[in-house]
């Protein structure tokens, strides 16, 4: 698989998943050829999505015609990893990306054992079939960590603990974005910091850097499918700030504006990225559907041509998943709006309810023998937080359905949870977690283009 780190070890990925694959293979063969699940939009009804049935459920696929021959796609180089020309076999695999990893001072105490060491993994279990099962798992990190030898803090200036990374990576995940309005809670030194250790971990990191190269080159991973070696590039930016903003010379640390961004893609697939996939944190807080400033933005990478995946964060709250018009050879854009909250201490206690709530999504990528890779479906599973019950989030349906040993949560509770995401994302969810195609993908090193 090349010279790329991995993050996967004995005890972690490889294992977890390979445990997870054994034990429901033969329920889940059956339950993902048709999966209960749908990529649809709120009230109104995606642009250019195709619906079809799936089961008892819907998802919301795209056009996956390939490209003509007058396609509007310029030529590009020989890449110089990708696009390998394959064994003859359709190639596939999925994403999976989830809500913000927010860990407020009521979570960091859950967390916390009694020597003062933090253990995080207990808390997203629920979700490992999910983070363990998607072949390529991408979390949106909200917070930096504290800088070695500084105090572990919470809201409102976030320092987490390093343990925190060590848990995203045990538990499946093979990167994250990390440009946030968060991001400089700690300075410059918690963002290099935080840098540092999930390089350390073996993981992906896009968004924050700590060299102007760095900040420049998208976060690569290579998946192996079908004889073919599928780079998935990944970009980050914020849209939203804390603070001041950065001085001029260290401007580059964190995200960059969307014509940057576009100008990044276009250069990644010049490069070799079969798939370009851009994390946004953009949005208004509590607010179920996207803002105008989130739609331009959108509108702007879709018309680009160079970007298949928009994964939205910061509202803390879900909002619908929309295929948009443009996208690489005019194949559309899928945009997650805002895939809410992944762990934090948020609910209707503080905020507005649906805070407790967030998006697990799967996007499935289809790549045809001779043809590019292209995301064909989006689906959605909705997870929730359990504050009473030590800070542990859940898939909401599988709450609903068989309430696990020592959850808090009432009927009416999870009901009610329950309604308020489908009535934002208008169709039925996916209620089986994705199940790996092949190997853990190659954590490229990060570098200048």
């Amino acid at each position: 698989m090349g010279s790329g780190a991995r993050h996967s070890t004995p005890s972690g990925r490889h294992l977890r998943r390979g445990v997870l694959a054994c034990c429901a293979a033969a329920a889940l063969a059956a339950a993902c050829a048709a999966p209960q699940s749908s990529g649809g939009p709120g009230p109104a009804a995606p642009t250019s999505a195709a619906t079809s049935s799936a089961g008892s459920g819907a998802t919301n696929r795209s056009p996956s015609v390939p490209p003509s021959d007058d396609a509007a796609s310029p030529p590009v180089p020989e890449p110089p990893t990708g696009s390998a020309p394959g064994d003859g076999r359709a190639a596939t695999f999925t994403i999976v990306s989830a809500g913000d990893v927010l860990p407020h001072a009521s979570v960091n105490r859950a967390a916390q054992r009694p020597d003062g060491s933090y253990d995080f993994v207990p808390l997203m279990a629920g979700l490992e079939p999910w983070t363990a099962g998607g072949d390529l798992a991408l979390c949106s990190l909200e917070v930096p960590l504290a800088p070695p030898g500084e105090e572990v803090t919470a809201y409102p200036a976030f320092g987490a603990p390093d343990e925190l990374v060590a848990a995203l990576a045990d538990l499946g995940w093979d990167g994250c974005a990390t440009a946030t309005n968060h991001a400089l809670d700690r300075g410059l030194p918690g963002l290099r910091h935080t840098v540092d250790v999930l390089a350390a971990a073996g993981l992906g990191y896009v968004g924050t850097a700590r060299t102007p190269a760095e900040a420049a080159a998208p976060q690569r991973y290579v998946l192996e499918r079908a004889g073919r070696r599928l780079v998935v590039a990944h970009l980050s930016t914020t849209l939203v700030l804390n603070g001041p903003p950065l001085p001029a010379e260290s401007a580059w640390s964190l995200g960059t504006n969307v014509a940057v961004l576009v100008a990044q893609a276009r250069l990644a697939r010049q490069t070799g990225a079969d798939l370009v996939v851009v994390s946004m944190h953009w949005g208004t807080e509590y607010l179920g559907a996207p803002d105008a400033t989130q739609r331009e933005a959108a509108a702007t990478l879709a018309a680009s041509g160079q970007i298949d995946l928009v994964l939205g964060s910061h509202p803390h709250v879900p909002q619908p998943i929309e295929h948009l018009p443009g996208g690489p050879d005019g194949t559309g854009t899928w945009v997650v709006w805002s895939m809410g909250n992944f762990i934090s201490n948020q609910d209707s206690v503080c905020c507005v309810p649906e805070t407790a709530t967030g998006l697990v999504v799967t996007a499935t990528v289809l790549a045809p023998s001779g043809f590019p890779a292209r995301v064909t479906a989006v689906d959605w599973t909705a997870v929730t937080v359990d504050r009473a019950g030590g800070q542990r989030i859940y898939p909401l349906h599988a709450l609903s359905t068989a309430p696990a040993p020592g959850v808090t949560l009432d009927a009416a509770t999870l009901a009610d949870r329950s309604a308020r995401v489908q009535q934002v994302m208008g169709s039925p969810e996916r209620t089986v977690p994705p199940t790996s195609t092949g190997a853990a993908p190659e954590v490229q090193p990060r570098r200048g283009e």
